[in-house]
């Protein structure tokens, strides 16, 4: 079994930046805690024109959060810990100055839809569904929420939030969160890879004021995060949290 890794490559200045978990590359915090490392590292790099971030595999994109670490989890200051690791990459993401091109290849929830709308630009195929299955397990998405909302609005993502339901591929890029949705892998990394090389010899500069003026209005997410924080990290605590995350961990086993 595979364990969990961040790994990062700079090719024709681009960083390239993989993550990969067992589980649906859902993100345990110590994976949380050195993705958004890496992602402000490589953001710092002068030579770095752009990140591409994605995830291992062909299948899930990101299953959001590590039900294992969930269930694992019986304090609030660790639990404040955990899912203030998901506003660390976010914020990092919207902070690092360099364009980030996310890429998604199957399906993805909770705070892998997060990573998608927290994205300048974003390829997809036509199997990345997506869905805020938060309230499955008891708590919201309340981290993420500043993110999704800034891409779909916020009446979409409450709906989103509300429903649990996946959207497919056309409907995120309908509502702004994919960019590009390609019918299979082969044809979305093609224009992926012509994209990428048409963005290393973009303008430095010019690049680095769009990734400014396009976060313009933002400032005040990282405020926000505290309190979002203290939302999710209080609920999972609750029995029903712990119950709902442990039938959905035996419901997935047995499929």
């Amino acid at each position: 079994m595979t364990q969990p890794f961040v790994t990062s490559e700079i090719k024709s200045r681009i960083a390239e930046i993989t993550f990969g978990t067992p589980k649906s590359n859902s993100l345990p915090g110590h994976i949380l805690e050195q993705l958004a490392q890496t992602i402000l590292e490589e953001g710092a790099k002068k030579e770095v024109k752009a990140i591409l971030l994605k995830s291992q595999g062909e299948k899930a994109f990101c299953a959001g959060a590590s039900f294992d670490e969930l269930l694992d989890i019986t304090e609030l200051e660790t639990s404040k810990e955990f899912f203030g690791g998901f506003a660390k990459v976010l914020n990092a993401m919207r902070t690092c100055g360099k364009i980030v091109v996310v890429r998604v290849q199957g399906k993805t929830t909770g705070g892998g839809v997060g990573i998608a709308c927290g994205a300048d630009y974003c390829f997809a195929t036509n199997d990345a569904s997506l869905a805020l299955t938060e309230l499955n397990l008891g708590i919201g998405p309340f981290v993420i929420g500043p993110f999704v909302e800034r891409k779909i609005g916020k009446s979409q993502f409450a709906a989103m939030a509300i429903d649990a339901d996946f959207r497919s591929a056309k409907w995120a890029e309908t509502h702004n969160i994919y960019h590009s949705v390609s019918s299979n892998i082969d044809e979305m990394d093609a224009l992926l890879e012509q994209f990428l090389n048409t963005l290393s010899g973009r303008s430095d500069d010019a690049l680095a004021l769009i990734k400014k003026v396009s976060w313009e209005g933002t400032e005040h997410f990282e405020h926000l995060m505290p309190e979002r924080i203290y939302m999710s990290a209080s609920l999972i605590l609750e029995d029903t949290a712990k119950e709902n995350i442990q039938k959905i961990k035996e419901r997935l086993r047995t499929k």
